[in-house]
């Protein structure tokens, strides 16, 4: 009879679990709360069962209740991430000016992690208190509670100080998901922020992890700090002879022609002209650190083409000049007078004793 109970508790639950599922799937288009349901649905029938049925069960009810507590706590955070998501959907990145979508990605994806911890924490606490030995070793806890808490904050120092350092990340704006940043010389794209940690997607594929609390005491470049837009240099040594306005319009004209440049800077100018060579500066602008990138490769390649096609004379060179002089003999009396540091003369002389000692 126990089992006939326990097994028809059990399919209602899982039947209503069933129903709330699919109307829940219609709005949210989710499906992260089915599982955590059905396990949550009919453990809390089976634990129901057995409460009401005269039987005297307190190991089997015991552990229903720890399970049950697991499956709330999991069914918590699949509503929690469920909520999320449809937050996050609703703020999108995919366009060009997404600094305040990557703001907003950022802070709920780091708050949610912190209510995941909050969540498990609870769990383990609510497991902890259903067991009456962990009540009576609570006073004996709470008498050491200060030493305890000193040897864990000493421990846990540094973990502490990386997850407060990603909740001030979060809310200070400073760095967000998707942010163009140079860290320790890499250039890369913020792919993850963790309430301990930052990944870095470089780019060259390879992942730079770095401890929040990095980028609360060290400085670094975020080229997407209030705008995804930048600008960006090109330098060519050239000879003095190169045409320069000719060589302004013709980045104009292939900058026109290019689908990376986003049409707000296009200047070339003389920088420097010292020596043998002048150089030029090209500042040209993209929409984003990619397009940008590609396209000061492109105007480089284009420029140093242009000059090897239409002006090789531009080209750097190195000048040199032969200069013969008649041989004129000198005034009598000067022959060799300041030809030498040591000898032929009294104060060389001497300088020729003192270093290398008198002659034989």
């Amino acid at each position: 009879m126990l089992f006939v109970v326990l097994g028809c508790s059990i399919a209602f639950a899982l039947l209503v679990v069933e129903v709330i599922h699919r109307l829940v799937r219609r709005f949210t288009h989710s499906g992260k709360m089915y599982r955590p349901g059905q396990v949550f649905g009919a453990l809390l029938a089976a634990q129901i069962s057995l409460s009401v049925y005269p039987m005297d069960l307190p190991v089997v009810l015991h552990a229903l209740g720890i399970a049950l507590i697991l499956a709330g706590a999991w069914l918590l955070a699949a509503l929690i991430s469920t909520l999320v998501d449809i937050s996050l959907s609703k703020v999108r990145t995919d366009v060009t000016d997404n600094r305040h979508a990557r703001r907003v990605h950022t802070q709920i994806t780091l708050v949610r992690r912190l209510v995941l911890v909050v969540i498990g924490v609870l769990a383990v606490g609510a497991i902890l208190m259903t067991f009456p030995g962990a009540r009576a070793v609570g006073s004996t806890v709470l008498a050491s509670a200060a030493v305890i808490g000193a040897v864990a904050a000493l421990a846990a120092q540094s973990l502490l100080g990386n997850m407060i350092a990603g909740m001030q990340i979060a809310f200070s704006d400073a760095v967000r998901l998707d942010d163009v940043v140079v860290v320790e010389g890499e250039w890369g794209r913020v792919e993850d922020i963790t309430l301990t940690y930052l990944v870095l997607h470089l780019w060259d594929d390879r992942r730079l992890v770095l401890p929040t609390s990095y980028f609360l005491k060290t400085p670094f470049e975020n080229w997407t700090r209030t705008q995804s837009a930048l600008l960006g240099t090109v330098e060519l040594d050239l000879d003095w002879t190169v045409p320069v306005d000719a060589m302004r319009q013709e980045m104009r004209s292939m900058l026109e022609g290019s689908d990376l440049w986003d049409g707000r800077v296009s200047v070339l100018q003389v920088t420097q002209a010292v020596q043998g060579f002048v150089r030029l500066r090209a500042l040209v602008s993209a929409a984003d650190a990619g397009k940008l990138w590609d396209l000061r490769c492109l105007t480089r390649e284009h420029l140093v083409d242009w000059v090897q096609r239409r002006h090789d004379g531009a080209l750097p060179q190195v000048r040199t000049r032969a200069i013969t002089r008649s041989a004129k003999p000198s005034p009598a009396g000067d022959q060799h007078t300041d030809a030498r540091v040591f000898g032929e003369s009294a104060d060389g002389a001497q300088r020729e004793q003192a270093f290398a000692g008198p002659k034989p």
